[in-house]
This record gives C-alpha cells, sequence and structure tokens, in this order.
C-alpha cells in the first residue's frame, strides 16, 4: 500500500512531465482512495477499463489516454460522464500520462515497440523528441518488416509506397503519428512507421519512395502504459495488472 500522492510524484519525476506541452493533462484526472494497493493500467481510460477497474477492485485506473483533451467540449455529459461516474462510485483514481509516456527512452511508447521489435534507436529528435531514428539490425523488404510487425503486435499493418526498397533506416512514432511523415522522410528515412494513416500519406509514400506503415494506434501503445505499471509494482510493492481492450484501430 503507497499513498495515492508519492506514487504519483515518482511517475511526474520519472516521465519528467514539466519538460512536455501536452494537449492533455498529465497526472491525477480524477480523484479517489488516497491509499493505494492495486493498479489497473490501460490504454485508455475506457468505459471498459473503468468495469475492468471496479471488477479487479483496483484503487487506480493508471491510463495512456485520459479523459480531457483541449479539443473537445468541457462539459462532462454522455459517455464522458458515465466513465466518470463509474470510477467516483467506487472511489478509483484516474490518472493519465500521454506525451510524456510516448518519449521516455525506457519505459516510453517508442522505447517499448523499438524492444519488441528488436530495433536500434540512434537517437530521438523532432517536435519535443518524439521521433526515433535508427536501422534494422538486417536489412528487410516491407513485406518481412510488415510480417515482423503483424507477428508482435497482432494486427495486420497497412502499408503503402516503398515497393522495391531495401529498408534498412527507420523511423517511428506511436499512435497517430501520422502528421510527422514529412520530417522522417527529410531525415533520410527507408520506412516510417507510426499507428495510424490519413489520406495524404498515401500520396506521399507513393511518390517519395519512403514506405509509410500504420500498424495501429492501441497495438503500437500497448507497451508504454505496461511498462510503467511493472516500474511502479517494483518500486512501491503494489500489484498492477494490464487490461487490454484489444481496439483494432
Amino acid at each position: 500500500m503507497s499513498a495515492r500522492q508519492t506514487i504519483l510524484d515518482w511517475c511526474n519525476q520519472t516521465l519528467q512531465t514539466d519538460l512536455y506541452k501536452d494537449y492533455a493533462p498529465n497526472g491525477l484526472q480524477i480523484e479517489g482512495r488516497e491509499e493505494i494497493r492495486k493498479i489497473v493500467t490501460a490504454v485508455t481510460a475506457s468505459r471498459a477499463a473503468a468495469a475492468y477497474a471496479v471488477e479487479q477492485g483496483a484503487d487506480m485506473l493508471l491510463v495512456h489516454h485520459g479523459l480531457f483533451w483541449k479539443s473537445e467540449p468541457v462539459t462532462i455529459t454522455g459517455w464522458k460522464k458515465d466513465r466518470i461516474a463509474t470510477l467516483l462510485a467506487y472511489g478509483i483514481n484516474m490518472a493519465g500520462y500521454h506525451l510524456p509516456l510516448d518519449a521516455h527512452p525506457v519505459l516510453g511508447n517508442n522505447a517499448q515497440l523499438a524492444a519488441r521489435m528488436d530495433w536500434t534507436t540512434e537517437y530521438r529528435f523532432g517536435e519535443q523528441n518524439l521521433l526515433n531514428a535508427g536501422r534494422l539490425k538486417t536489412p528487410q523488404t516491407l513485406a518481412q518488416l510488415c510480417a515482423g510487425l503483424q507477428n508482435r503486435l497482432g494486427r495486420t499493418p497497412v502499408a503503402v509506397g516503398g515497393e522495391g526498397r531495401v529498408i534498412e533506416r527507420i523511423v517511428w512514432c506511436t499512435g497517430g503519428a501520422q502528421g510527422f511523415f514529412q520530417t522522417a522522410i527529410d531525415e533520410g528515412a527507408d520506412a516510417y512507421i507510426t499507428g495510424e494513416i490519413s489520406e495524404a500519406q498515401y500520396h506521399l509514400a507513393n511518390e517519395t519512395g519512403v514506405a509509410f506503415i500504420g500498424a495501429g494506434h492501441h497495438a503500437t501503445e500497448r507497451y508504454g502504459i505496461q511498462a510503467l505499471g511493472t516500474a511502479l509494482a517494483q518500486e512501491f510493492n503494489i500489484e498492477t495488472v494490464f487490461f487490454d481492450e484489444q481496439n483494432p484501430a
């Protein structure tokens, strides 16, 4: 058992939340019990994740995608009210870490994806150091790279461009980072891997010859929050369990 604020302070310091200009609040978003015995981790603070936290008797739901975003209405109605009501009714804290969890060099989504794919990270760069650049240990075709992603992430990636190109130098950023494709092209990537693809990336990939791979927003961001939960379990000797909703997007 540990105090809520002690856990939050450790997360804030470890993830260096003050360094990031984010469009979501990082840290505590819904206040519950002060003492934490069990934490449920999840990619998103969905209704299903909140219900699972209740089922598990958790004191905290720790997520990557929280409940409050600058682009959304501030009213607490409908689906948002339902999620919050569940957490409040059972005294469950909800804390979220967005960009700081993407970028952390060890616990972050980018670092954890690279570890699972056995990619070598050379450096971080771009907006708020959110992009990672590196090389494949063995050059691959686009089909081979996609097959590896599908095997490890359990989701068939969307791939465009890069036909016939030998892929060695890669840039990646998990989640909804399709807007950084031009930055990856400018950096000399043979392929750019992220979670989602939008209409414009199809044309850029075909016209530049640089491969674009959308490997799934949820699929690429399952691992940072699990790593954070594992680190908290080790640091505070508390139980953590991961809820995976199998979101295909």
